[in-house]
């Protein structure tokens, strides 16, 4: 599985934004997606999990109530609408797939894509 994320920029403190990740591959529909963010000097923490059903999904709780993950499988595309952004939401924005368990964790996912950067600032 390949993926491709988009849709990162530059926004203001409260503004949105929608980051698209593009899956390649017959087998997208069976992969739990993920979010994940990395910020500058920082770890790479969990944002969003969504599973292949997509009625299981998953939010940190420094995120809960402003983002919201969803999925397309006809378009093998994962989407993780950002509401409401702070300026510590600045980030690098990688998407995952995985088939495992730990969804929470990096090693829950087998594949990741490139990272898009989110810049909250005014």
């Amino acid at each position: 599985v390949q993926l491709q994320a988009s849709g990162g920029g530059l926004v203001q403190p409260g503004g949105s934004l929608r980051l698209s990740c593009a899956a390649s591959g017959r087998t997208f529909s069976s992969y739990t997606m993920g979010w994940f963010r990395q910020a500058p000097g920082k770890r790479r923490e969990f944002v969003a999990l969504i599973g292949w059903r997509s009625s299981s999904t998953g939010y940190a709780d420094s995120v809960k109530g402003r983002v919201t993950i969803s999925r397309d499988n006809a378009k093998n595309t994962v989407y993780l609408q950002m509401n409401s952004l702070k300026p510590e939401d600045t980030a690098v924005y990688y998407c995952a797939a995985g088939s495992g368990s730990d969804y929470h964790l990096e090693r829950g996912y087998e594949y990741w894509g490139q990272g898009t950067l989110v810049t909250v600032s005014s």
